[in-house]
């Protein structure tokens, strides 16, 4: 009940009604009249988009994340809500730096003057979870600690249980909103919260992160310092770079941004397909470009908080239903969505062939380079309605980072062509899931343990040729041909493991 009362009081104290029911007809203007609050009229007078980043700042670290996401959207978002939602990347209202100070003495049991050398109260940048201070540790090296935000537990359980109720109470309400999943999805994102929420986790994805790309370029990632982590406190390589949504700046410094856009789109399928270990939290806040070279410049990020994966299943059928979309093959996107299980097997194929032949052919007949994905999904998700299509919350944080990076790639360069871009990536990526280089791959993971088992394949195939509750005659000439196929398999294996 207080949760609620709170909503509604931050929406109204924000003068939010009012984009709704306009200046002088919105409940606030009549509830708060103007001559009690020159608070509120003050927030009357700011534009939509700082009323609204203001509220969600108000209302709890899980909105601000919403607001993160909507400040990747300049292709779907007014310019104005964008520009003002920018400020909760890295710019939330800070808290005293003397209460971090105390954090990290009370974790590691050490006077701050022991730990480093030279340490700033004041924080270089403020998120929703944690802030950074800027120190020195005493053998010289340059290093950021990043510090969780007192009681932030306590807010992010109180926004989640939120979250939470609101979507029983849409499940409840409204039956089309069962195919959301809306509880699945809120108690997917408590998941990946409570993670964040310790900060020995994120120190662990940056580290297994950075064996992914251990080169500096194009994808630099700063080192952990081990010695100086805990749950609440962790300390990191101080990187420098270009905030990514810093435009003016690297043009001003003639950086290459349509090579910048065109290989972030890489390095993020690289994560997803090939690493199979993403980040998932890509805003504006987190990215910062290497302008060392202005040909060819690199990414460097921050905050690993956040980390996708999906079952290997689950890449396939992405993969496989996003080339289908490039190639505009519609009935193979029906086959795929009612084979993953995503669209109940009863589901006639025709009918879902031609609603998603509705929807996606108008967007199709845009130029490339205006072709969002983000429109193309909403428009899919509404149409699909009546076939009872389910969201996935195993795929929440890929269309989620999809969606940001399709952003971040748009603000780089306005006319990137995504679709020809990724399409040779996904194409080269589902071929290598197939056919006879896919079988040797699998083939030498699997051929030690197989080397391990083979000793007791003697012992299995006797329990095997044992009767069970009557003597049964063997057929030596069918054990015959199995040996000849075992061993025919097993000349294969080895051809294929050693290469001779």
């Amino acid at each position: 009940m207080f949760n609620g009362l709170r909503l509604i009081w931050v929406v109204l104290s924000h003068r939010l009604d009012s984009l709704l029911f306009g200046k002088y007809f919105a409940p606030s203007s009549w509830l708060m009249p103007f001559k009690i609050s020159s608070k509120s009229r003050h927030r009357l007078r700011q534009n939509r988009g700082v009323r609204l980043a203001l509220a969600l700042e108000a209302l709890g670290p899980v909105f601000v994340k919403i607001g993160q996401v909507l400040s990747m959207r300049r292709d779907v978002f007014p310019e104005d809500v964008v520009l003002a939602m920018t400020r909760l990347q890295d710019r939330v209202e800070s808290y005293d730096g003397k209460l971090a100070k105390l954090q990290i003495e009370k974790d590691f049991n050490r006077n701050i003057e022991d730990l480093f050398a030279e340490f700033n109260p004041h924080p270089i940048a403020s998120a929703s979870i944690a802030q950074v201070h800027a120190a020195k540790l005493h053998s010289g090296e340059d290093v950021v600690v990043k510090v969780l935000r007192p009681k932030i537990a306590y807010l992010v359980a109180r926004d989640l249980k939120i979250m939470l109720r609101a979507a029983k109470v849409l499940t409840f309400l409204l039956p089309n909103s069962k195919r959301l999943n809306l509880i699945d999805v809120v108690k997917e994102l408590k998941n990946q919260l409570h993670d964040e929420l310790n900060l020995q986790f994120e120190a662990s994805n940056a580290t297994a992160f950075k064996k992914d790309f251990p080169q500096n370029h194009p994808l630099k990632v700063p080192k952990i310092y081990w010695d100086y982590v805990s749950k609440n406190v962790m300390v990191l390589e101080r990187v420098y770079g270009v905030p990514i949504l810093d435009i003016t700046t690297l043009k001003k410094q003639g950086v290459n941004c349509k090579y910048l856009a065109k290989i972030g789109l890489d390095l993020f399928f690289k994560q997803v397909f090939e690493n199979n270990f993403f980040h998932a939290d890509l805003h504006g806040g987190n990215i910062f470009v290497d302008t060392s070279n202005k040909d060819a410049p690199g990414f460097v990020c921050v905050d690993f908080g956040i980390m996708g994966a999906m079952s290997d299943q689950d890449k396939y059928y992405i993969a496989e239903n996003l080339v289908a979309f490039f190639n505009r093959d519609y009935r193979r996107i029906a086959k795929l969505h009612i084979d993953s299980g995503w669209v109940p097997a009863d589901v006639r194929i025709d009918q879902f062939e031609a609603a998603i032949r509705v929807v996606s052919e108008p967007i199709f007949s845009l130029p490339l380079s205006q072709i969002s994905f983000a429109n193309l999904f909403v428009s899919l998700l509404g149409t699909m309605r009546k076939f009872n299509i389910e969201v996935q919350p195993q795929l929440i944080l890929l269309q989620k980072t999809l969606l940001n990076v399709e952003g971040l790639c748009r603000t780089l360069d306005p006319e990137l062509d995504l679709w020809s871009t990724a399409k040779p990536y996904l194409e080269n990526w589902t071929k290598s899931q197939l056919g006879w280089m896919s079988i040797k791959t699998k083939l030498e993971q699997n051929f030690p343990i197989w080397v391990d088992k083979f000793p007791e394949l003697p012992q299995l195939i006797h329990k095997f040729l044992q009767p069970k509750t009557q003597v049964v005659k063997t057929d030596y000439s069918l054990l015959f041909v199995w040996f000849l196929l075992g061993g025919l398999f097993s000349f294969c294996v080895f051809r294929l493991y050693f290469g001779v």
